[in-house]
């Protein structure tokens, strides 16, 4: 009975659409990502109560996104060329080293200067970790799988941030104050960073990616001139930095519209924004397997760009007119989470758009990613002056249209779609032959 059990259990983590060998990865990566997650939506309030102006927040978060953008292209080619766990290694590391700089030389003595470079380089950390790790699922999960591996991954990445890490500094803040929760996220990162890496053994991770005779230089050029080689890379790319583009903005300026216009407190802004990525993270995984009945595509142009276009006023305009009724601002937020989700299929997509190069496809889907973090704040520092945060908004829903149009440019390869029937017809006999077997048995 035991034996039984214990074959069905990995059996089922398959049928969920979980690589079996990258289980602990994705176990470590949710943790990582709660102690990212942590400071996201109180640290520009944190910083104004300092005397910070909001532009200056605005401009840290904007860098900081740079930073981001850069680290998240080159997760791909420093996987192609050290394997992706040396990759993840590396972006521990570094955010670790640079939050203690960012606390101890930056935040506690409110020297903006070392806040902006400790800050900056922190960003290189986290990119490296999670998109270094996006690597080795592409790498080690089958295509037929690749949707629901897709979902399971930004489940864990935006299970942690920022809805579990904001739900964490929600609880945490009346206990143990703004500072001391601030530490604790370093804690929280370095456990999970330790949890995947020590744990996840899948070989394909392990090694280089790229064939031995290619250079640092290749991998790099490799990764850029796929751009022009493949057009439709470049077109995911920009789709996925309009993708996130607005939860960046959000954190910058939706703390003061809920806290000073909508009448919350600080506490109830941070579990607003919990529900609204708690929603995200569930559609997360329901997109991806949408994706694999649906086609990307579809899920992405429909419930991605047209879901978000329309439910980014809603979150703005419903809550202004219903003041100090959380349920309702949580309805709209539920909504605007589930639009964000819906974006999840184009990881699963790219890898398909270019199979053969597949980690140099994932660095630009990680270039827009990152991109997103600092594109978002630049709206509002560009724009919030000229037609306030209204205006922010009405942009933001113009741009998730064009994501909707660009989406549909984005197809598969032949030599994917091969490879997916071929796996199908794989599975049908597996099962087939399974079936066989089982009333042979009986």
């Amino acid at each position: 009975m035991q034996t039984a059990t214990q074959q069905e259990k990995p059996h089922l983590i398959d049928r969920m659409g979980i690589p079996r060998p990258l289980l602990w990865g994705f176990v470590g990566l949710l943790l990582f990502m709660i102690g990212d997650g942590v400071e996201a939506g109180y640290l520009a309030p944190y910083l104004e109560g300092q005397g910070q102006s909001s532009t200056r927040v605005a401009l840290l978060f904007t860098i900081y996104g740079v930073a981001v953008s850069i680290s998240s292209w080159l997760s791909g080619p420093l996987s192609d060329l050290w394997g992706p766990k040396k990759v993840m290694w590396a972006g521990l590391w570094i955010w670790g080293i640079f939050e203690v700089l960012f606390l101890l030389l930056g935040l506690q003595p409110n020297n903006y200067q070392m806040m902006m470079v400790a800050y900056t380089a922190r960003g290189l950390g986290y990119p490296l970790f999670a998109y270094g790790f996006l690597v080795w699922i592409a790498a080690a999960t089958p295509a037929r799988q690749l949707g629901s591996a897709a979902g399971w991954f930004w489940f864990a990445f935006s299970g942690g941030l920022p809805t579990l890490g904001s739900l964490f500094a929600s609880f945490a803040i009346p206990r143990i104050g703004e500072m001391g929760t601030f530490w604790s996220s370093l804690i929280l990162v370095m456990a999970g960073g330790l949890v995947a890496l020590l744990f996840t053994r899948e070989p394909r991770g392990m090694q280089r990616l790229s064939p031995p005779d290619v250079t640092l230089k290749q991998a790099m050029f490799g990764s850029i001139s796929i751009i022009w080689r493949e057009p439709k890379t470049l077109v995911a790319g920009i789709v996925r930095t309009i993708n996130t583009s607005s939860e960046y903005a959000f954190l910058v300026i939706m703390p003061g519209v809920f806290t000073k216009l909508v009448g919350f407190s600080l506490e109830q802004w941070l579990q607003l924004l919990s529900i609204v990525f708690l929603s995200n993270i569930i559609f997360n995984l329901l997109s991806g397997m949408m994706a694999d009945k649906l086609g990307p595509r579809t899920v992405v142009a429909v419930g991605g760009g047209l879901g978000a276009a329309i439910s980014v006023p809603l979150f703005y305009y419903v809550p202004l007119s219903f003041t100090h009724n959380f349920p309702i601002a949580a309805a709209m937020g539920v909504l605007y989470g589930a639009s964000l989700a819906s974006f999840v299929p184009l990881s699963g997509l790219m890898p398909q758009v270019c199979p053969r190069e597949k980690a140099a496809a994932l660095s630009i889907l990680g270039l827009g990613a990152g991109a997103s973090t600092w594109v978002g704040p630049a709206i509002v520092t560009w724009f919030e002056g000229w037609r306030g945060v209204e205006g922010v908004i009405w942009i933001f829903s113009g741009l998730y249209v064009v994501s909707a149009l660009l989406t549909l440019m984005i197809t598969v390869s032949p030599e994917a779609r091969a490879q997916i029937r071929k796996d199908e017809l794989s599975e049908a006999q597996a099962d087939r032959e399974a079936a066989m077997h089982a009333v042979g048995n009986q």
